[in-house]
């Protein structure tokens, strides 16, 4: 999306090693769910996230900055590509401590994604928009890592989409008739506005116009729009997506200039994306990101706080220190970490 959410200082490129002291996992009466923060010692903000079990996460910054853990968040490596300073990482997609695509965001040749197969030690820039009017804000990847899906902003009325089948080595403009979207945009603000699940299966959500979420079953090779009953306008719309399964999804968005209206911001779907129920309840406010915990449970975060459902959706509650501000998160089996301004980085507990 053209209007750029965050943007930080820019990053040092040199790989170095940066240290946090482990705080006490956090835990608030009566067992409930609560963030431990930790900060990156770096004054990026933290849109994109990814994480591949409880050790092991990945993060990109909006100075052009990687950063990698392998121990649970204790030390930090950052492994930013090499002249990727300035730049507006925005999602990273990992398949392991070594491997690694993240995307930059922007007009034109500032769209880029690069890809690690060695932990950061050197990366391969795999692809860079060459249309002046793309926009690239998501990308993901079905499992096995080979095939991926990335999306832009529409260029000539049409939702952009490329894709790979080699794991991100290279990328392809896929045929987009079918997904008309004129007025409309994605919001870069998560890492989450593209999502996949299942084999074949995966969703884009948008604003401006419109608020629609747009689904294909067969890889991209058709597509469908329902209405996601989520408050749209100029900044406006759905920023988050997240399946559990190739059925069971959660939109979560909003107004990012009225971050605390939660009114309209939540929907969730039980027949893959076909259709949309606004949420019984409303959030804290406007919420970019949401991930499954497991089982019925989710969580959604924003700038000015975190929301759990444990009903698929349908109902919502905030929960957490109100200073546990977050842009994005990212659940795995045994462990849920979040992504923020001012280099926070939080991991779930209870």
């Amino acid at each position: 999306m053209r209007i750029v959410v965050g943007a930080a200082a820019a990053a040092t490129l040199a790989v170095t090693t940066l240290t946090f002291a482990p705080a006490a996992q956090a835990v608030q009466p009566g067992g409930a769910y609560d963030w431990t923060s930790v900060n990156v010692d770096t004054t990026q903000g933290f849109r994109a996230l990814d994480a591949v079990d409880a050790r092991t996460a990945w993060v990109g910054g909006d100075g052009g900055g990687v950063f990698r853990t392998t121990d649970g968040g204790t030390t930090w490596d950052e492994v930013s590509p090499p002249g990727s300073d300035g730049l507006l990482f925005r999602d990273v997609e990992a398949r392991s401590a070594s491997e690694a695509v993240v995307l930059s965001i922007g007009e034109g040749e500032a769209s880029r994604i690069y890809k690690t197969t060695d932990g950061g030690v050197t990366w391969t820039e795999t692809f860079r928009s060459a249309e002046p009017t793309a926009f690239y804000n998501c990308v993901d990847f079905w499992p096995g890592g080979k095939r991926g899906i990335a999306m832009s902003d529409p260029v000539d009325g049409e939702w952009r989409i490329i894709t790979t089948s080699d794991g991100g080595d290279t990328w392809r403009i896929a045929d987009t008739r079918g997904l008309e979207a004129p007025g409309e945009f994605g919001y870069s603000a998560s890492g989450t506005c593209l999502v996949t699940a299942g084999a074949r299966d995966a969703w884009i959500g948008g604003g401006g116009a419109a608020a629609k979420i747009y689904a294909t079953h067969d890889g991209g090779r058709s597509w469908s729009s329902a209405d996601s009953t989520i408050a749209t306008g100029e900044a406006a719309g759905v920023f988050g997506l997240g399946f559990r399964n190739p059925r069971q999804g959660i939109a979560v968005g909003g107004d990012f200039g009225l971050e605390d209206d939660g009114v309209d911001r939540a929907a969730y779907s039980t027949d893959g994306g076909r259709t949309w129920v606004n949420s019984e309840s409303d959030l804290g406010g406007y919420r970019e990101a949401v991930a499954w915990i497991g089982g019925r449970t989710a969580i959604a975060v924003g700038p000015n706080g975190s929301d759990i459902s444990h009903d698929n959706g349908r109902s919502w509650k905030p929960f957490g220190a109100t200073q546990t501000r977050f842009h994005t998160v990212d659940c795995v089996p045994g462990a849920c970490w979040a992504a923020g301004a001012g280099g926070r980085v939080g991991v779930l507990g209870r």
